[in-house]
């Protein structure tokens, strides 16, 4: 994640306990007949957060941001904006704008009469309407724009004038629901800096809903990680990625190999994790209590793997197999191995150098080693 205001080492509110959140779900949930949508939810949002809602459809992120623009109300609990509960207040009077995945952009209005449109209708007068309307053009930088239709530019283009005009009444919150879904890959890449950007000098606290996980990690100063209504995990993307707290997040997020097996004590620490008959344990480190008789689940991210042609000496763990498919795209390498004992890996390597053929093809005996710090042992 490019440096900013919200992802900076320094920013971390969240672990102050004198911090007082922007937001705060406090035993929220959220019913549609005999459906729940949402649980029990409690969750504190801070001040200048980049934060985003990652799950799958159906999770329960959407309805989240519903009920934080007022279209929706909780069927209990409270959710609270600036210390006040926004329940009773309507949509139109709370300090929270949303920007739509559509972008809802007026097709007969250009440029800069959409970014006005809004402070037309809050009663801003006129000469304060054209000083804002001119700052919002130079902060998505669509000065060269401001005269054009929506249908006279691009995509990425109509994404910035939606942003400049749910940025123009300087919200206290910043609803964005999927904003570049509708961008190819690169440009969405490219995009997701521009929105830091963005997002940093403005200070404008963000929430983005998103199913794509890259996008998440790209953007967010943290993220929720949600599941049939409830909050899985929620911290910073190195956290979610690197220290996941149950399979689901593990999986969710990036690649990752799950092998199953049961623990026993190797040291202070360390565990020897027996997966498969006639296989050596993987070592392995924690600072959980394990039982001996219980089953974990060992993730170990593909690209935390070396592959070499000779077995390692200098690392925990090492197991031959061998090579029964290959994904290359262009950077990276994927290789799928099959161990010994049946169980497949996937292990990444980088295309660090360009090569007329690849070091290891199909049907090749390879060995795959990691040192016992590389996984991590999940009990759930």
């Amino acid at each position: 994640m490019a440096p900013s205001t919200s992802s900076s080492p320094t920013f971390a509110p969240w672990d102050d306990p004198a911090a007082s959140p922007l937001i705060r779900f406090e035993n929220v949930t959220k019913r549609f007949g005999t459906y729940t949508a949402i649980e029990n939810l409690n969750l504190s949002i801070y001040p200048r957060e980049f934060f985003a809602l990652l799950g799958p459809s159906g999770c329960g992120k959407t309805t989240m941001m519903r009920m934080l623009a007022g279209f929706e109300a909780p069927s209990a609990g409270t959710i609270f904006l600036d210390g006040n509960d926004i329940g009773p207040v309507p949509p139109y009077e709370r300090p929270v704008n949303m920007m739509f995945q559509s972008y809802a952009l007026f097709p007969h209005l250009n440029v800069w009469d959409n970014i006005a449109f809004g402070l037309r209708r809050a009663g801003m007068k006129r000469d304060l309407i054209a000083a804002r309307v001119e700052e919002m053009l130079r902060l998505t930088r669509l000065e060269k724009f401001a005269r054009r239709k929506p249908e006279q530019i691009s995509g990425g283009q109509r994404q910035r004038v939606a942003l400049a005009r749910a940025l123009a009444r300087a919200p206290k919150l910043l609803l964005l629901d999927e904003p570049l879904a509708a961008l190819d890959k690169k440009l969405r890449q490219e995009t997701q800096f521009e929105l830091m950007d963005i997002q940093e000098r403005t200070g404008t606290t963000f929430v983005i809903v998103t199913h794509d996980q890259e996008e998440a990690m790209t953007v967010a100063s943290r993220i929720a990680v949600m599941d049939h209504g409830q909050l899985i995990q929620v911290a910073t993307p190195a956290g979610i990625y690197e220290t996941p707290n149950s399979v689901y997040v593990a999986d969710f997020v990036g690649e990752v190999n799950v092998i199953e097996g049961t623990p026993d004590r190797a040291g202070t620490g360390a565990f020897a994790i027996t997966f498969a008959q006639g296989q050596p344990p993987i070592r392995a480190v924690t600072d959980k209590t394990l039982r001996k008789t219980q089953k974990v689940f060992y993730a170990l991210r593909p690209e935390k793997i070396y592959v070499s042609a000779e077995p390692s000496t200098e690392r925990a763990n090492c197991f031959g197999g061998k090579i029964i498919d290959i994904a290359y795209v262009g950077n990276v390498s994927t290789y799928h191995v099959e161990l010994a004992g049946g169980q497949r890996v996937k292990a990444q390597m980088t295309n660090a150098q360009r090569l007329s053929r690849r070091a290891f093809t199909w049907g090749d005996t390879v060995w795959l080693s990691w040192t016992d710090t590389a996984g991590l042992i999940l009990t759930r």
